[in-house]
């Protein structure tokens, strides 16, 4: 179970393993259509004093890459991607790499990884774009690619915002959504009033529940079927 009366919203190098296991595993079962989730395994160490505070033998993180997201100019609002935020039945759920018919296609390719970060004690949602022709995005025109609930989430949330580091890995710059204040917003939505854990929500689901909410500023949905055991 999550830990304690006095859970904090952060987790483990170790519990950061296990629930990038049980993400990848139930994303993928689900989505056998879409791009998988997988586990890298890096060959580039972390600095010796972040990796003596890495509990796990294999260092990595979480990797989704060649994620194709189209843009059509003529679309309506809350058509762009498939709108992230509307999930709909079922047959409604739609991955945001879908093409939308009848009108031109601009195409996105992006790679998502998703990294433990030592100092913040949270995962970290890395990502870059670039068009098809191989040219990277700027941070402006990745906003401006977006969906529309996207836009507002990154524009009114005072947790979500990004910003541009060299990946821990890769050492390289990627864009990543800032982690300052997962810790908060994770302590309240898995322990709702801050006294009690949530009934049935296991560190294993600690990924699922992080990226229902960070997904949605990058356009990507989480399956209906992944939540329904929070």
């Amino acid at each position: 179970m999550v830990k304690s009366p006095l859970y904090d919203g952060t987790l483990s190098s170790t519990e950061f393993s296990i629930a990038a296991s049980f993400f990848a595993e139930k994303w993928n079962q689900l989505n056998p259509s879409m791009l998988p989730w997988t586990w890298v395994v890096s060959s580039q160490k972390l600095p010796a004093i972040i990796s003596n505070q890495v509990e796990n033998k294999e260092e990595g993180y979480l990797s989704l890459e060649d994620f194709c997201i189209s843009k059509s100019i003529e679309l309506d609002e809350g058509e762009v991607n498939g709108s992230c935020c509307n999930h709909g039945d079922d047959d409604e759920l739609i991955d945001d790499a879908t093409l939308v018919q009848g009108h031109h296609q601009e195409l996105d390719i992006y790679n998502f990884h998703i990294v433990y970060c030592n100092s913040y004690r949270v995962p970290v949602l890395y990502f870059r774009a670039y068009t098809s022709g191989g040219q990277p995005l700027s941070l402006d025109e990745i906003k401006k690619g977006l969906p529309l609930c996207s836009s507002k989430i990154l524009s009114e949330s005072k947790w979500t915002f990004i910003t541009q580091e060299e990946h821990p890995y890769l050492n390289r710059p990627w864009y990543k959504l800032h982690p300052c204040g997962t810790r908060d917003w994770m302590n309240l939505l898995l322990l709702g009033d801050g006294s009690q854990p949530k009934q049935g929500v296991t560190m294993e689901q600690y990924l699922i529940s992080w990226f229902s909410v960070v997904g949605q500023a990058v356009g990507l949905r989480i399956p209906l079927e992944m939540l329904s055991d929070l």
